[in-house]
Order: C-alpha cells, then sequence, then structure tokens
C-alpha cells in the first residue's frame, strides 16, 4: 500500500498541477494568449489578436470515436448504475477532461435514497495516491464546489470506508461506506511506469506548433491590409499642391489627374511591388503538417483539404495513428471505468466485494470507424466464407463486436 501522504500535502500536489491543467485547458477553449508576437510591431497592429482551434480539434476528433456501448460479463450489474447517472454525458465527459489534462476522476457519493451518485471531476479539481496494480486511488481529495470567484465551499479527503467533507464556513462531518477504497476513481489517458497519471492529448509540442501557426495568422492579417490597398509614392509634387491632395480620393479613384507646374514639370506617381499572400499559406501548410504528424490527424481535418475527395477505406488508411491512439485509449479508459462501476456497487449494495469478482468484467466500445454502405457488402460475403468454414460461429453480439452492425 502506498505511503499515506494526508490531505494537505494532496492539496500542495493539486496545486502543483493546477497550472498545467489550466494552461491546457486554455488551448482547448482557444483562451490562449498569442506568445513573442510583438516584436517591430506597431502599437496600432499589436492588438490585434489571432485564434487557432487545433488543439481543440486534436482532442475532439479522437474523443468522438471513442464511444461506450456496455459491459461484458456484469455480474454486479455496474450498467445499470451508469444508466441512472446519465451514463452518455459522464463516459463522453469523463474521456474529454482525460485527454485535456491527463486524467479526470470519478467521484463516487450515496444520494438521499442510499443509491451511488456519479460525478466526473476535472484534474484542476481532484488529485491523490494511486495504486500501480489496481489504478485505484489509496487516498484521494477533491474540490466538490466552487464560487463564482473560483473559491473552494466544500473539499472532500477521501480514504477506504469513509470520506471527510470539509465545508466552509462549517465543521466538518464524515460519511462511512462499504467501500474497499475511497470514492474517487481516475480515468487516465496514456499512462506509464513513470506517469500514473497519464499525458494530455494537448502536448507540449502541439501547444507551441500552435503559437507558431497564431503568430504567421496574424502576420497574414496585417499582411493582407497592404495586399488590399497597395502603398503608392509622387515623387516631385510641388508643396503648395499637396495641401489640396485628397490622399483618399487618390487611393480609390479610377483616375487621378495631376497637371503641369509653372516650369512644366510633372511629378512621378509609382506603387511599391504589392505584398503577396503565398509565404503565409505555405508555412500555415508547414505547420499544419507538423501538427498533423503530433497528432495523428490529416490535412483535411485542419482545414487544408486535398485536391481530390478520399473514398472510406483511403480515410481509415490515412486515419492508422488515429485509429491505433483510439485502441490504446480504450484500454485504459476500461479500467477506470470498471473501477468506478466496482465501487459504486459496493456502497449500492453496502458490501464489501472483492476486487476479484471483476476480473471478467470487460468494457465494449462502438467501432471507431463505422462501416459505410460499401463495406457492408464485402462484410457479408466475409461473413458468409467464414460460417462455411466455421459453421455457427458469428452470433449477432460477435458480428456487433466486430464490425459495429
Amino acid at each position: 500500500m502506498p505511503e499515506m501522504l494526508g490531505m494537505d500535502r494532496l492539496k500542495s500536489k493539486l496545486a502543483f498541477v493546477q497550472g498545467g491543467v489550466a494552461r491546457r485547458y486554455q488551448y482547448y477553449d482557444m483562451h490562449m494568449a498569442l506568445q513573442g508576437a510583438n516584436r517591430d510591431l506597431p502599437r496600432d497592429l499589436a492588438v490585434l489578436r489571432s485564434v487557432l482551434g487545433w488543439c481543440g480539434k486534436a482532442v475532439d476528433s479522437l474523443a468522438d470515436r471513442i464511444v461506450f456501448r456496455s459491459f461484458s460479463d456484469d455480474a454486479l450489474d455496474m450498467g445499470a448504475i451508469y444508466e441512472g447517472n446519465n451514463s452518455d454525458i459522464l463516459f463522453d465527459s469523463a474521456i474529454l477532461a482525460a485527454m485535456i489534462g491527463s486524467c479526470s476522476f470519478v467521484y463516487i457519493a450515496p444520494d438521499v435514497d442510499g443509491s451511488p451518485r456519479m460525478r466526473v471531476l476535472d484534474g484542476m479539481n481532484a488529485t491523490g495516491v494511486i495504486d500501480p496494480v489496481t489504478y485505484m486511488l489509496s487516498e484521494g481529495y477533491a474540490v466538490l464546489e466552487r464560487d463564482s470567484n473560483f473559491n473552494v465551499l466544500l473539499e472532500a479527503y477521501l480514504l477506504p470506508y469513509e470520506t471527510h467533507y470539509y465545508p466552509k464556513d462549517r465543521p466538518p462531518y464524515v460519511v462511512k461506506h462499504a467501500s474497499p477504497y475511497p470514492l474517487l476513481v481516475p480515468v487516465i489517458y496514456r499512462p506509464d511506469a513513470t506517469r500514473a497519471f497519464g499525458h494530455s492529448r494537448i502536448t507540449r509540442a502541439c501547444m507551441d506548433l500552435t503559437q507558431a501557426a497564431m503568430r504567421t495568422v496574424r502576420r497574414a492579417d496585417i499582411a493582407s491590409e497592404f495586399y488590399s490597398y497597395p502603398q503608392r509614392y509622387v515623387i516631385g509634387m510641388n508643396e503648395d499642391a499637396e495641401e489640396g491632395f485628397d490622399k483618399w480620393k487618390a487611393a480609390m479613384s479610377a483616375f487621378m489627374r495631376i497637371d503641369k507646374d509653372e516650369d512644366n514639370d510633372r511629378p512621378v506617381v509609382g506603387q511599391f511591388q504589392q505584398q503577396s499572400m503565398t509565404p503565409f499559406n505555405d508555412q500555415i501548410r508547414m505547420l499544419g503538417g507538423l501538427f498533423a504528424g503530433e497528432t495523428g490527424l490529416t490535412l483535411d481535418d485542419l482545414g487544408m483539404p486535398s485536391a481530390n475527395p478520399s473514398s472510406s477505406d483511403a480515410i481509415k488508411a490515412s486515419h492508422e495513428t488515429l485509429r491505433l491512439m483510439a485502441r490504446k485509449a480504450q484500454r485504459t479508459f476500461s479500467t477506470g471505468f470498471v473501477n468506478a462501476g466496482y465501487l459504486a456497487a459496493c456502497l449500492r449494495d453496502n458490501y464489501d466485494y472483492q476486487r476479484r469478482q471483476i476480473s471478467q468484467t470487460h468494457v465494449k466500445w462502438e467501432p471507431i470507424f463505422e462501416p459505410d454502405a460499401s463495406q457492408i457488402g464485402a462484410i457479408g460475403d466475409a461473413i458468409i466464407k467464414i460460417q462455411q468454414a466455421f459453421p455457427d460461429y458469428f452470433d449477432a453480439e460477435k458480428l456487433r463486436d466486430l464490425t459495429g452492425i
């Protein structure tokens, strides 16, 4: 069993990681500030902002493909508990928060009638000491309620068989339960031996490339002003004539008359070379390719369509890296959701179940890529051939697991 840290040390641990999680939420919500772009810019142009949603696209494109379907070998009837807790929203919220902040948490508490109530907390509001064997917590800390100024109103220190609540301006209290683990379960994205709480989908490379692309977009925005209104010049104009010279009329008029002076001289009118947008387009495409390689996306996903539309098979082939990422995420998310269902079943039945009772319980996910109409015929031909070689191999459930149909 890992060493118990206590509530104060867990609060310090949460404060240490809050900044990193908050920064990634800023990139996901497109609230990040543009960095390093005010050099050598006039003050009027320095206030221009540029926003780019690449990080949000990287998270959503993967999260939207991971769809929970059901539990298999559900000995404790965990599916019914999730259905009573708005499972459609709960699963999606936990998956999305885990990909942004590297992990999310499912907080479980008894309702007024004793049934388990489940709620998702992000990485800015919960932490704990993780058991590397079960991937559940040995102790946990969570902020359950904040006011509009982000001040803590209710916090909890969670332990096996009891939860300590600390409301603001009221005395603390303890709620006993039958769960052998704290009622706070991590749902982790891509954990490893070094970082048990996983990695964020919004990596440092994603943030750096997004900043570079935002700077390019703003430079292109500034350059577009000169592209739309080319700069012109006049050489040799008389000082007296300049007083009545209308610059706006000279810029917008289709025909402009300039007379000679008393010495029979006339000014020379010219135009500076017009600004080109091509370098900015090329740089954005280069940065988009680097971002797509980092996240398993394609340039089409980032709003840079290719010349020819792709077929369904070509789209799947181009997203092979994304498919592997989704498979990996499904395996790690399964552990978190099974663990949360197990503890909720202990709370529901007021009984200390053994964890080995859920060793055969697994999560079934919907297919990452749904088959289109052209594939259904090929799937049918393959099923007929397999059934001829192995009669009664396919039933309705196995067919759905394999093909999604």
